[in-house]
């Protein structure tokens, strides 16, 4: 039993095809989204203070984008399953089943 176990190869999976895809520590689309936000905020209103708000809203949801990826890297994945249940399933033998 032993050797044919030995006999059998292994072979290595690399981490990055395993490891969530994130940006600056958060995940890829939402600090997308949150950029393209802040750039059209600077952008239509064109001024200083504009400016200097969109930086200021886009380094603070940056911040808590990373809070939210380092507890949980897949969060928006999950949150986004977990609206689509519905809040009440009827018992029934089987979900296909209308009564």
């Amino acid at each position: 039993m032993a050797e044919a176990l030995s006999g059998r190869h292994r072979k290595r999976i690399h981490r990055a095809l395993s490891r969530p895809t994130l940006l600056m520590g958060a995940d890829r689309e939402l600090v997308l989204i949150t950029g393209l936000a802040a750039v059209i905020l600077i952008f239509v209103v064109l001024t200083v203070y504009s400016a200097l708000f969109g930086v200021a809203v886009w380094i603070v949801i940056v911040g808590l984008l990373r809070m939210m990826a380092k507890s949980d890297p897949l969060m928006r994945q999950v949150y986004v399953r977990h609206i689509s249940y519905e809040p009440y399933y009827k018992a029934t033998t089987s979900p296909w089943r209308r009564y």
